[in-house]
């Protein structure tokens, strides 16, 4: 096999033995729809195309933007050698052997543009096989990914590539392709003569997601569904029996998963219900595991309302129980009861402020021992030791609250949980500033009482005197 063979014309197959979604790929960039901020009238991607600048590239983006389409009339119109890997199949041996030729065919003046489709899955070995190859310029990488290269490319393979992303197609977008496909009698579905209306090419856009392979595919299956029926009409109905069930863009280890429940809690935390039951319900439809949006939930519960509703994170443990012990898809409602719950909630992030203000100075100070008078004393020896000496137990005193230090002596009047004035936190709020007031000694509470009310009761008395005398 010659790894170096010029690509194949499009039509050097019957058409009908490929994918709609292939035989109606864009040869060049005019026939190209989508992606405007990149390939539009100078624009960066069309401008480096233009230019046949060697620099190698990655494009990010969600299944059917694409990528790999830009890939090939980027071969195409530099007239490079195009060799497509698939990161799935390929190994380092092949990885080892395709370099090895291109470093050869560059001595002879030839340019090889190798294409590693689903890239993130290379390893870091298998990736940094490419490094020295890119760096000498023997090969122009062009990597596809759906998934975020920050996190997937290693740090100095990404350093010598350019990244673009690659969007979603709009409805629109996808619109003039599926037209475009209904039209071509050459590589479409123009010899059917089939008939579709507006109102039913949307609602194949729509069910696709801005993903154009799934629209394709969807056509091809609706024109098979018509032709069967001996009609070339497309109906809503025909559009349904092909499309059977929506497929939603996601990946559960990917970065949409993230992306979402990143979505949903912030939502939450915004107190728009709709929005996060439209969250939950993306993550639902798509195969979620509803236990991982339960706990979530709960984490919730505990950052954003806190002790605001304290009832709060007893329901969405319920939810949770629900969840567990009925199954899907009825635990569903519970978690959608949770999350209106917990969006109208009253808000608050004091206990989650507290307890970081908590790590920063248990991570930050030094450790200090336990002060003695709050030490247990079960022995003679640690009573001797000073252990648990004038310790005061605060159900004897008259208020339940002992004047007593509790924190170590460096940290000694440290507030770290201030509670706000939502919900039942104002209630709380109140209640720490009596114990603040009940915690001073008897002599400040005297003092106070005494102080600058009895001065004026008796200056009072004073002045009345000596009016009298006089």
């Amino acid at each position: 096999m010659n790894l170096f063979a010029p690509i194949p014309p499009e039509d050097s197959n019957s058409p009908g033995a490929r994918p709609l979604a292939d035989r109606m790929r864009p040869r060049t960039l005019d026939e190209f729809v989508g992606q405007e901020h990149l390939v539009g009238p100078g624009k960066p991607l069309r401008v480096q195309i233009e230019r046949d600048d060697p620099t190698s590239m990655i494009f990010w983006g969600p299944p059917g933007t694409g990528k790999t389409t830009l890939a090939k009339i980027i071969a195409r119109m530099t007239k490079a050698d195009f060799i497509e890997f698939s990161a799935v199949l390929a190994g380092i041996k092949e990885i080892k052997q395709v370099m090895s030729d291109a470093d050869r065919a560059r001595q002879y003046g030839t340019r090889t543009i190798v294409f590693v489709d689903e890239i993130h899955r290379f390893n870091k070995a298998q990736q940094d096989a490419f490094l020295p190859h890119v760096e000498k310029g023997s090969i122009r990488l062009i990597g596809a990914t759906t998934e975020n290269p920050s996190f997937e490319i290693n740090s100095a393979l990404l350093s010598r590539c350019r990244v673009y992303v690659l969007k979603p197609l709009t409805e629109d977008q996808i619109v003039v392709l599926l037209e475009r496909a209904l039209r071509d009698t050459e590589r479409g579905l123009g010899a059917m003569h089939l008939e579709a209306s507006d109102h039913v090419l949307r609602k194949v856009a729509a069910y696709s997601s801005g993903d154009a392979r799934s629209a394709y595919n969807v056509l091809e299956v609706a024109a098979s569904l018509a032709q069967q029926a001996g009609g070339n009409a497309l109906s809503d109905a025909t559009i349904q029996e092909a499309v059977q069930k929506r497929v939603l863009l996601y990946d559960k280890n990917g970065e949409e998963h993230y992306n979402i429940i990143s979505a949903l809690h912030k939502s939450v935390r915004n107190s728009d219900p709709d929005a996060a039951l439209y969250w939950l319900a993306r993550m639902l439809e798509a195969g979620e595991d509803p236990l991982y949006i339960a706990r979530r939930v709960v984490r919730m519960a505990v950052e954003d309302i806190g002790l605001a509703e304290p009832n709060a994170l007893a329901l969405c443990m319920a939810a949770r129980d629900a969840v567990d012990f009925i199954g899907m898809p009825e635990g569903n409602l519970a978690l959608a009861q949770a999350v209106v719950y917990l969006s109208i909630a009253p808000k608050s992030n004091a206990l989650y402020t507290a307890y970081g203000s908590v790590l920063q100075d248990v991570e930050q100070t030094a450790a200090e021992a336990v002060p003695l008078h709050l030490r247990n004393a079960p022995t003679g020896l640690m009573k001797g030791l000073g252990y648990g000496r004038d310790y005061q137990y605060a159900h004897d005193t008259e208020n339940k609250v002992a004047d007593m230090q509790c924190l170590p002596d460096s940290l000694r009047d440290r507030i770290y949980y201030r509670p706000t004035n939502e919900g039942v936190e104002k209630r709380i709020r109140e209640r720490l500033e009596e114990i603040k007031r009940l915690r001073q000694p008897a002599s400040q509470m005297s003092n106070r009482t005494s102080g600058p009310a009895s001065e004026a009761s008796a200056g009072k008395k004073s002045r009345t005197k000596t009016e009298s005398e006089t």
